[in-house]
């Protein structure tokens, strides 16, 4: 593509008329720029963009898109906004690759992944090649590949949708963080369903209220569009029993499909059984009344599959087919994961690292807990630092030995963690062991028959980071190993 015909997708103010070299790709990293790159710069947390236009020249840029003059001996295009001029021609040079995807994107605190993984199952099931996108890896058909942002930015993100729509990918489906719609990674992103999980406290160090934060998930809703499209409709999937999908449902002009337990919706779970090994329960839909026979654990993950089967159903898919789908998930990497290396006790894995996540499968395991519940958590560094009392005080509400420890402490000290923790369980008995994998094989060593172990909070992670270093890190594994040691 010409860059006179690329400009040519901006603002009709950004006036270019220089040189029209051909552009054969767009970069933002300088050290991905080859001959006839369009590079665009843009300012990061740490690093600015700009300070690399000439290296990313050197390297064969044939032009730079940025916020200001360059020295350079190549075309500069300056514009306001480089983030939001990279949405719009990363969707231009890519051939807006999302209208030609049925796409589904989810949003919400909790249960993206899992719902985006039972989500990917039901039409695989139904002989659709998929697509997704989200927290634990990138995948097209069956090539998988790993996963830096659970959104990535715009320019990965419609390179992607562009190799699905080059692989014959009919069905996408991609986790759309608060993050990535206040940054605008999703910009030109036509999705047909929008689904909500649900809204609990989380990143309230960088949305700072609760109001904002529900504001950014509130995006998705609002960028379905203002259009009817009788031919191809658009839905938003809203659960009914959290107070933000009445706000939500004002936002969009899509149809709307609700699902719930407690509260009266289009589909609903009634007389729920659980059990060590699995859920049941009635499906009440608009098609009639279902039993439905689930292999996964608790109240969250019925939610879990009902918006699921919501987004599979106003996709066109039929009723038997997808709660056949679901019934055969057997589970989540590192979401109630179980780890099972003959002891007779249990340990389960959880990336619950809210304190509504952590609640929710802290009740689920008192469901079935025989004697002792030990809870295993941290809190992560250089994050939103108001929940960590709060975590510390469900832990010790909701089990009989609370073990505090560090999670990924990044930049900050392990043990103010802690100590932020701690403000939040005065009085209450538990143990503090900074060491990850001594917490784990401490709870290990202390368990008895029928106890519980909880190892909450990184899930399916494989690794920690600590300081300016990543280290490899398992929770699974560590649990398995000090199982097998004992």
């Amino acid at each position: 593509m010409k860059l006179h015909e690329l400009m040519g997708y901006l603002h009709p103010f950004v006036d270019y008329k220089g040189e029209n070299p051909e552009i054969t790709s767009i970069e933002n990293d300088n050290r991905r720029v080859m001959p006839g790159s369009l590079f665009i710069c843009v300012k990061g947390y740490t690093v600015d963009g700009h300070d690399f236009a000439g290296s990313a020249v050197k390297n064969g840029a044939s032009a730079v898109l940025a916020e200001r003059e360059l020295p350079l001996n190549v075309p500069v295009i300056v514009v306001k906004d480089t983030v939001r001029a990279m949405a719009v021609l990363a969707d231009a040079f890519y051939g807006q690759p999302s209208h030609k995807l049925h796409l589904i994107g989810i949003t919400g605190t909790n249960g993206k992944t899992t719902t985006s993984l039972i989500i990917e199952k039901i039409f695989i099931d139904a002989k659709q090649k998929t697509g997704l996108i989200g927290t634990m890896y990138t995948k097209i058909g069956d090539q998988v590949f790993e996963a830096k942002n659970t959104t990535p930015e715009s320019l990965t993100l419609q390179k992607t949708f562009k190799k699905m729509v080059d692989e014959q990918v009919k069905t996408a489906v991609m986790e759309v963080s608060s993050h990535a719609l206040v940054y605008g990674r999703v910009h030109g992103t036509d999705y047909n369903v929008a689904v909500f999980t649900n809204l609990t406290q989380d990143h309230l160090d960088y949305h700072k209220t609760m109001e904002e934060y529900k504001k950014a998930k509130g995006l998705l809703f609002s960028q379905l569009g203002n259009a009817f499209n009788h031919a191809y409709p658009k839905f938003a999937v809203l659960n009914a029993d959290d107070p933000a999908s009445e706000e939500f449902a004002t936002l969009t002009t899509a149809h709307i499909l609700t699902y719930g337990i407690d509260n009266h919706a289009d589909l609903q779970a009634t007389n729920i059984s659980m059990s060590a090994s699995g859920t049941s329960f009635d499906l009440v839909s608009p098609f009639g009344i279902r039993r439905v026979n689930i292999q996964l654990i608790g109240k969250f993950s019925i939610y879990n599959v009902l918006a699921s089967i919501g987004a599979a159903l106003v996709s066109g898919l039929p009723l038997e087919q997808i709660i056949s789908a679901v019934e055969s998930v057997k589970g989540v990497s590192g979401r109630f994961e179980v780890v099972d290396a003959g002891q007779d006790f249990s340990v389960i894995v959880d990336y619950a690292h809210t304190p509504d996540s952590l609640e929710n499968v802290l009740k689920t395991v008192q469901q079935f807990a025989q004697k002792r519940v030990f809870c295993i958590v941290g809190c992560g560094g250089d994050r939103d630092r108001t929940k960590r009392p709060l975590m510390a005080k469900i832990a010790c509400d909701y089990a009989t030995d609370t073990i505090f420890t560090s999670d990924n402490p990044r930049s900050e000290d392990p043990g103010q963690i802690i100590k932020d923790m701690e403000e939040g369980v005065k009085g209450e008995v538990y143990t503090a062991i900074l060491d990850r994998k001594e917490a784990i094989q401490y709870a290990i060593c202390k368990a008895s028959a029928g106890d519980v172990i909880l190892i909450a909070g990184k899930g399916h992670e494989t690794y920690q980071q600590i300081g300016d270093r990543t280290f490899d890190f398992d929770d699974r594994i560590v649990a398995r190993e000090a199982i097998e040691e004992r």
